[in-house]
């Protein structure tokens, strides 16, 4: 079953990218998009829940913002992501500036297909899987695909900038 297209699609389809869609019936009730989307993508499809990742948007010291992706299992380093993302300071976006730079709405925030190209630090435990899952662009929709892949597609840099 195809999902609705979102941009994030949009992009994976026009660069050809190997890819497959999953999606969910969201709870509106779910306090924690990544916890929801990784318990039930680990029931269905017996993936490690390291193997799915939450899209953040942060604000740099120069008031831009960047994205951080980090396992839903983990916390993101403020601090390694800083210096990652060659500044020396990070904080968590606010929601409405998130929604307003990605155009998703937040808890659907996808990597891909974003109104706004940022730059992009991706935690390195990533890279040692063959496919790792990202939203799709909305909540309820998971993307699966090579890490490999999301690091080209979003020129990424790849750091330890998770906090277990």
């Amino acid at each position: 079953m195809m999902a609705a297209s979102t941009p994030a699609l949009a992009v994976l389809t026009a660069r050809k990218v190997a890819h497959t869609v999953h999606s969910y019936d969201h709870d509106a009730r779910s306090q924690s998009y990544g916890e929801e989307a990784a318990q039930i993508l680990v029931e269905r499809l017996g993936v490690l829940p390291e193997q799915v990742f939450k899209t953040l948007v942060v604000e740099r010291a120069d008031r831009s913002l960047a994205v951080a992706m980090v396992p839903v299992t983990a916390l993101l380093s403020l601090k390694a992501a800083a210096a990652a993302l060659r500044t020396r300071k990070l904080t968590l976006a606010d929601r409405a500036a998130a929604e307003r730079s990605s155009g998703y709405v937040f808890g659907g925030i996808s990597p891909l297909g974003q109104r706004k190209s940022l730059p992009t630090v991706i935690d390195v435990s990533a890279l040692g899987f063959e496919t790792i899952l990202c939203s799709g662009g909305r909540r309820g929709l998971e993307i699966e695909l090579a890490p490999a892949d999301l690091v080209r597609l979003t020129s990424a840099v790849s750091a330890p900038i998770a906090a277990r």
